[in-house]
């Protein structure tokens, strides 16, 4: 009908608890042990990223302290984790 306003309905903001989050975060921390070959090596394995990615995660990782390697939902995050600490790096598995 021309002339008159759609009454839209009103919708509610539903906020998304930290339980319901399906975001999950891989972060990789450093140690004095791995060398960065083998570092490169294990993320390329863990997360099929690209060697530059690789890279510059264990620069991360090197000159930072840690990095964020990888995100999925919970059970890929902890597949990949379980790949990398086979070579004994300090791994956690973060909620978003």
């Amino acid at each position: 009908m021309a002339g008159q306003s759609a009454v839209l309905p009103v919708l509610e903001e539903r906020e998304t608890t930290r339980s319901e989050s399906t975001e999950w975060l891989v972060i990789v921390f450093d140690n004095p042990v791995n060398t960065w070959d083998e570092v490169i090596l294990i993320l390329q394995k863990a997360t099929a990223c690209s060697l530059e990615e690789a890279q510059m995660e264990t620069w991360e990782v090197h000159h930072l302290g840690k990095s964020i390697v990888h995100h999925s939902d919970r059970e890929e995050c902890e597949r990949v984790a379980s790949v990398i600490r086979t070579i004994k790096i300090q791994v956690e598995v973060r909620q978003l």
